[in-house]
């Protein structure tokens, strides 16, 4: 039998920014797959909102844990708070992220600092977080959020652009580190998704036909279609994978903009 398996059926996870937008759906997708899912951002109510979408539509379990992913304690107390409800953890998903449009030459220090702490530092204290765990208990698989923006040079900003190719290189490192303890570590690049993140720059006609002109596919991702890569990393069909990016943008990063 050479099909492996693609089911979750008794796994837990943590999403970061599971809240709204695409860690949202990831989160939906990981429960329709099986697994019990642990919805971590700042914003309890967007929480609330994911987990009753989880609770009504599959029989997964959602664990609403609010936290400010910038800030390590909060960040180790939701692993912690998690682990003891179920007694495992199975995946890591960094997705929270953020950006702010500036020109280079306008970059505030604070607008760097902000990026840098939401985009790369937290993805690295949870997944270092992770990691001790999942070390001590037979392995276990991280999933970075990045951009096709951390591997083409895109209008997206510098600092968005420079923490999006920071966590490539990060899911490279990690994934030579920890190999050897079981801990399987890859990313995702998305391209345009329409979320609430995104919504009010493709609502800029011009700014969509830039899009679209970019893309070989001729239209933005649908979340779906972000999910299944995710849920396939995160799936035993992906048991043979570390330190890759799967590039999920219809086609855009092979033009060489």
């Amino acid at each position: 039998m050479y099909l492996p398996t693609f089911t979750l059926e008794g796994r837990t996870a943590l999403v970061t920014g599971a809240g709204r937008g695409i860690g949202r759906a990831i989160a939906i997708g990981l429960a329709e797959a099986g697994c019990n899912v642990a919805l971590v951002s700042r914003t309890q109510a967007d929480l609330e909102e994911t987990a009753d979408i989880i609770r009504q539509n599959t029989k997964a379990q959602a664990y609403v844990i609010p936290a400010d992913i910038t800030d390590r304690k909060q960040i180790e107390g939701a692993f912690e708070q998690l682990i003891t409800e179920t007694g495992r953890l199975d995946l890591l998903v960094n997705n929270a992220g953020m950006n702010i449009r500036t020109p280079a030459l306008e970059v505030t220090d604070d607008q760097w600092e902000t990026i840098v702490q939401t985009n790369l530092k937290s993805a690295f204290i949870a997944s270092q977080t992770a990691g001790r765990y999942m070390k001590e208990h037979g392995g276990g698989k991280i999933i970075n959020i990045s951009s096709v923006g951390g591997h083409t040079a895109l209008r997206t900003g510098v600092v968005y652009g420079s923490t999006k190719a920071a966590l490539i290189q990060m899911t490279k490192v990690l994934a030579l580190e920890w190999g050897k303890y079981g801990i399987l570590v890859n990313a995702i690049g998305p391209w345009y998704f329409r979320t609430p993140l995104t919504e009010k720059i493709l609502s800029d006609e011009q700014y969509m036909q830039d899009i679209l002109d970019r893309t070989p596919l001729k239209r933005i991702g649908d979340l779906k279609e972000v999910v299944g890569p995710v849920v396939f990393l995160a799936s035993d069909a992906a048991n043979y994978m570390t330190g890759q990016t799967l590039l999920v943008d219809g086609g855009m990063s092979i033009y060489g903009f």
